[in-house]
């Protein structure tokens, strides 16, 4: 996991990273909208007053993917150990049964020695069983490895061999569903969600004549996400004309990208905006309104398949009324240096100020000679390079 400090800068966060707040600014920052997704990603929804616990049991691999690392460890060691005594005690019962922890039909294990009252040739089901500490470890010995020392099954006892079976099937069974958990666990999708950033804040600025909600969006890594997708939504209270009040009403809006369509090629940074027409929730949005007491949230998920795995993740991010800046745009921060093209990620999230409107797109779109009065920013020139081509060769008169 990258460092916040020296390798990513503070003008944007990684996704799922929880930020560094002071305790003096979380009681502060209540008085604020309580988001729906924070800047990390993570859900800011509690679940309770959940009767129906049985629910997550009938979809065990899950919920222990789902779980902690301190409690799935402990469940995978408290797996095997139960196991073990439970089949250890079962050996210890057979061998009881079968007479093998009896002194004197030990002694009859050696042709060497024997004793009037003990059969003759005693041959026992588990050899060198001698207590519970011995059954206990041919138990590991049964359950772990195939190899054996001393101890081993007979074909004196089928019973004996029948446990043996059992205890390989179940062993194999756990060893299945623990490790394919743990494997589970640290190749899940949102570690990869790590390095998709975006800006902290997004830019509300003129392009092509119309008010446009913008973001930047980048990956980190050179390993590309495949069919990747942004979509965006609007999250506020709303209510119907019957009364009915909606708390979290989640209302889809159109994403623009530069090449087209929701599918972006995320080989380096993008900025993604979003143009605020009569169909956009945000027709009605002015700089008066980004304020920290505005009913509104736009989250942001990027979802793709990761190139090296081809496991689908997302990220996701919020942006609270106050966190959209009006009248700014970002920053370039692609440049082309010896052949190629370099990103400087130290200017992820810088903005610069442009002559925007301070009116609603609804007031723009009914006016348009609010336009008029705007002073737009020159365009940007590109230079080009003058060669001047020397002759590789001269003509001259021949002197007569």
């Amino acid at each position: 996991m990258l460092s916040r400090k020296g390798i990513i800068p503070e003008e944007y966060v990684l996704t799922r990273l929880a930020e560094d707040v002071p305790d003096h600014a979380r009681y502060r920052a209540r008085e604020r909208r309580a988001r729906f997704v924070g800047k990390n990603g993570a859900c800011n929804v509690a679940h309770k007053n959940i009767r129906e616990q049985g629910r997550f049991l009938q979809d065990v691999f899950t919920t222990l993917v789902d779980l902690k690392w301190p409690h799935t460890l402990l469940i995978f060691t408290m797996s095997f150990l139960c196991s073990w005594l439970l089949f250890g005690m079962v050996w210890w019962l057979i061998a009881f049964a079968h007479g093998d922890l009896d002194h004197s039909t030990r002694l009859q294990r050696d042709p060497g020695e024997g004793t009037a009252g003990a059969p003759a040739g005693f041959v026992p089901c588990v050899t060198s069983i001698h207590s519970f500490t011995s059954a206990f470890l041919f138990s590991i010995e049964v359950q772990v490895t195939i190899g054996f020392g001393g101890r081993m099954v007979t074909e004196e006892c089928p019973a004996a061999i029948l446990v043996l079976i059992v205890q390989n099937i179940v062993g194999l069974v756990i060893n299945a569903i623990m490790l394919g958990c743990i494997f589970m666990k640290t190749s899940q999708a949102h570690r990869r969600a790590e390095t998709l950033i975006f800006s902290k804040h997004a830019v509300i600025a003129l392009r092509e004549g119309k008010l446009c909600f913008m973001l930047r969006v980048g990956d980190l890594r050179k390993s590309m996400i495949i069919s990747a997708t942004i979509r965006m939504q609007v999250v506020k209270k709303t209510a119907s004309l019957e009364g009915e009040v909606v708390p979290l009403n989640q209302i889809d809006i159109q994403m623009e990208n530069p090449v087209g369509g929701n599918s972006i090629f995320l080989v380096s940074p993008l900025i993604i905006y979003h143009v605020i027409d009569k169909n956009s929730p945000l027709y009605d949005i002015s700089p008066v309104n980004l304020h920290h007491h505005e009913d509104l949230e736009i989250i942001v998920i990027l979802e793709g398949v990761v190139e090296t795995t081809g496991i689908t993740t997302q990220a996701r991010t919020s942006y609270l009324a106050d966190e959209i800046l009006w009248g700014q745009r970002f920053v370039p921060i692609v440049a082309e240096e010896d052949g190629q093209y370099s990103v400087d990620y130290s200017k992820f999230g810088n903005t610069v100020k442009v002559p925007t409107p301070s009116c609603t797109a609804r007031q723009l779109e009914e006016d348009r000679s609010i336009m008029d009065t705007m002073p737009l920013s020159p365009k940007g020139t590109i230079k080009k390079r003058s060669v001047r081509l020397k002759p590789k060769f001269t003509i001259s008169d021949e002197p007569s």
